[in-house]
């Protein structure tokens, strides 16, 4: 698990503790992350110390090696079983998945593997560090989990029924998160129309246009428009 507090189980016993310290942590989520190629000394170094300067990157990789098997030494991979779970990369995995049934419209294949992505990616990545790469993970997490909730929430309205919860959830943590993006009223709108809610999705809409037009000067889109209309008739 690299999303959130690091964890790291190998053959059934929790090891996290056996990383050396916080840049061996650092190298260690650094070459995971970057495991299906090699990555060369120079660029680990500024990953660890963006000023270019080795601060020692040896004694690191000596001890992280009594921990994981490294391949290479002027370029590096870390090896892990076949079988590996990586929190990034199920992310990524869910996310193409649920987008795949979402495009042949099979709302009940979207929904495990988007809860997947929105579960991991939500979590946040090396809370407190800073660097390049770093923040660039972050970002493509944030695209991650912005997306895997208007899956959810779309694919929970779909399916109805107890699923309507967790529609309105995601819809409400979109709404949050980016307010000016829309899909997360339509998918409230939709959510509490479904529930006999009508007045209370027109008053969302409301809000919405309200927004719109008092912060950036322009009207709801096409589609949140046939929304709307679709609701008043």
């Amino acid at each position: 698990q690299l999303c959130g507090k690091v964890t790291v189980e190998l053959d059934g016993r929790r090891v996290e503790q056996d990383l050396p310290g916080r840049q061996g942590r650092l190298l260690f989520v650094y070459l995971v992350a970057n495991r299906l190629r090699p990555v060369n000394r120079d660029e680990v170094v500024v990953a660890l110390w963006p000023d270019g300067r080795d601060g020692g990157l040896s004694p690191l990789l000596s001890k992280l090696r009594r921990l994981v098997e490294l391949e290479g030494r002027g370029e590096l991979r870390v090896v892990l079983p076949d079988d590996v779970w990586i929190d990034l990369e199920a992310a990524n995995e869910g996310l193409h998945r649920a987008e795949s049934a979402a495009a042949r419209a099979d709302w009940t294949a979207v929904w495990a593997p988007a809860r997947v992505a929105q579960h991991v990616a939500r979590r946040g990545f090396l809370a407190g560090e800073e660097a390049a790469w770093i923040n660039e993970l972050r970002r493509r997490l944030d695209g991650i989990h912005v997306r895997s909730l208007e899956l959810v929430a779309e694919a929970s309205v779909r399916i109805g029924g107890a699923e309507l919860d967790t529609a309105e959830r995601a819809a409400r943590e979109l709404v949050e998160r980016e307010p000016f993006r829309e899909s997360g009223q339509r998918a409230l709108m939709r959510v509490l129309a479904a529930r006999g809610n009508r007045a209370e999705a027109l008053q969302i809409y409301e809000q919405l246009r309200a927004l719109l037009r008092d912060e950036l000067g322009t009207s709801p889109s096409q589609a949140t428009q046939e929304l709307h209309r679709a609701l008043l008739t």
